[in-house]
């Protein structure tokens, strides 16, 4: 990657050996391999077995995860807040659990339909909980700092599955909670 990099600081027309981009190749190639990290990561060995038995089965909220990704388009970053809630059926996960779900699929390159939908499918699989709804707010510095230039757009996008989905109602108490 480090040769990528210095290939392209040429092909945009810098000169790679000027003084502050000597190491730029390097530090970028890692910067690259940081933000990318979900690639060499998987839901189980996040999740590590921090499943719990517990008879609760009210709603459980997580919300204003951080998150940071790399739209798949223009590789450049969208950044913004995850909500996620679920009702669980005889086990809760342990709650940096879903944050850490959450990045590994942030950390690679995206679409923010399919992460909400990623997230949301992982939670309820690993969960087997009966309702899970997932809720991204983001902006996405390709619509920034490139083509419409709009720099307070905020894309939303929420994916509800099981009791979120078929539950007005349930539905309805996860808005209301997040807000």
């Amino acid at each position: 990657m480090e040769k990528l990099f210095k290939s392209l600081i040429e092909q945009i027309g810098e000169d790679p050996n000027r003084e502050g981009l000597v190491d730029t190749p390097k530090r970028a190639a890692k910067a690259l391999e940081f933000i990318t990290r979900g690639y060499g990561q998987n839901v189980a060995d996040v999740v590590n077995g921090a499943i719990f038995e517990s008879d609760t089965d009210e709603m459980v909220i997580v919300k204003d995860i951080e998150l940071y990704s790399m739209c798949e388009h223009h590789m450049l970053p969208f950044i913004g807040k995850c909500h996620v809630a679920y009702i669980p059926d005889g086990k809760v996960i342990g709650l940096s659990k879903i944050a850490r779900i959450v990045d590994v699929f942030a950390r690679r390159l995206q679409i923010q339909e399919n992460l909400t939908k990623q997230i949301a499918s992982s939670i309820s699989e690993v969960t087997g909980a009966t309702g899970v709804g997932v809720i991204i707010e983001a902006k996405h510095l390709c619509m920034m700092m490139r083509g419409v230039e709009k720099q307070n757009s905020v894309m939303t996008t929420s994916v509800m599955l099981g009791s979120f989905r078929s539950e007005a109602r349930t539905r309805g108490e996860f808005l209301t909670l997040i807000r």
